[in-house]
C-alpha cells in the first residue's frame, strides 16, 4: 500500500514487518529503494516507477543487504535500471545465504516469483564515507551506517530526503547484528545529518515517513537511550533490566526475542574487548 506520498515521493509499505519502498521522482531520475516484499507489492512499485518514469533514468538504491532489501533486485534487471550500494554490499560475504533465505521465504509460504532470486550486481559502489555522487542533475550523498549490518548505508537525496535504511524507525529499536559501537557511530552520523540540514523527509525501512524535525530527533535519542540501558544491563548482569528491555521490544514475537538476545550477546562482546 502506499504509506506517503508528495509530489517528489512515494513511500509503499509492505504487509510484512512494516517494511517501506520510496519511490523518488527528480527533473532526470527515478530512484527505487529497497523493492520489496511479496511479488504483488513488488509489481505494485514496478508497474508505479513504469507509468512515471518517461524516459528518465532509472537507479535502484540498496540500503544494506538483508535479504528483505534485495528480495525485489531481479524484478528490475529487465528495465535496465543502474544499481547503487556500498563496496560492503558489494563484496558481501553472505551472498549465497541471503539468497537461500529469501528461497526458503518462498518455500515455506508457496510464493511464485516472475524473476530470478539473485543477490545485487552493483553499478555504482560507494566506496567513501559522505561520498557525493551526481546522477544528472541529481545529487546524492551516502553515509557508512553500520551497527545494524556492517554494508548500510545512508542516502540524502538533493538535500531534502533521507534514506535511513534500518534505522530511526519510529516503533523498532536498534537491531545490532554487527557492533554497538558500530551503531552508535551511525547515530553520531544522523546527528551529523541533522546539524547539516534543516529541512528533511526522513524514510526508514521499517515504520513511518516523516518530515518533522523533532520527530527524527526523537527517534535518534529513543535509539540512543536504548543502548545506553542495554550497556547499563550488562554491566550490572541485571535479568530484570534485560527482561524491561525485551517488553519494550514492539510486536514481541519469537524473532524480537532472538534479536534482544542478539543485542545482549554483542554488546557483552564489545564491553570485553
Amino acid at each position: 500500500m502506499i504509506q506517503y506520498k508528495t509530489e517528489q515521493m512515494t513511500v509503499f509499505e509492505s504487509a510484512l514487518f512494516q517494511t517501506t519502498s520510496a519511490v523518488i521522482e527528480t527533473k532526470d531520475c527515478v530512484i527505487v529503494v529497497d523493492p520489496t516484499w511479496l511479488p504483488h507489492e513488488i509489481n505494485e512499485i514496478k508497474q508505479h516507477v513504469q507509468e512515471i518514469l518517461n524516459r528518465r533514468n532509472l537507479y535502484v538504491f540498496f540500503t544494506h543487504g538483508d535479504f528483505d532489501h534485495v528480495i525485489g533486485y531481479g524484478a528490475f534487471l529487465e528495465l535496465n535500471a543502474t544499481f547503487i550500494g556500498s563496496k560492503f554490499l558489494e563484496h558481501h560475504p553472505d551472498k549465497e545465504e541471503k539468497v537461500q533465505m529469501i528461497k526458503q521465504f518462498d518455500h515455506d509460504y508457496y510464493i511464485k516469483r516472475s524473476h530470478d532470486i539473485i543477490f545485487p550486481e552493483l553499478d555504482i559502489v560507494v566506496t567513501e564515507n559522505e561520498q557525493r555522487i551526481a546522477l544528472g542533475e541529481t545529487s546524492i550523498t551516502c553515509y557508512f551506517a553500520k551497527g545494524h549490518t556492517n554494508d548500510g548505508l545512508f542516502m540524502i537525496v538533493d538535500d531534502s530526503i533521507w534514506i535511513a535504511g534500518d534505522y530511526l524507525s519510529d516503533f523498532e529499536y536498534p537491531y545490532i547484528y554487527e557492533s554497538v559501537n558500530d551503531y552508535r557511530d551511525t547515530l553520531a552520523t544522523a546527528r551529523h545529518i541533522l546539524a547539516k540540514h534543516q529541512n528533511l523527509t526522513l524514510v526508514p525501512g521499517h515504520g513511518k515517513t516523516t518530515h518533522h524535525r523533532a520527530e527524527i530527533q526523537r527517534r535518534v535519542e529513543m535509539a540512543s537511550s536504548y543502548l545506553d540501558e542495554l550497556n547499563a544491563a550488562v554491566k550490572e548482569d541485571s535479568k530484570e533490566a534485560l527482561d524491561k528491555l525485551n517488553d519494550k521490544l514492539a510486536f514481541p514475537s519469537d524473532f524480537t526475542a532472538q534479536c534482544h538476545q542478539k543485542n545482549v550477546e554483542i554488546m557483552k562482546r564489545e564491553l570485553l574487548l
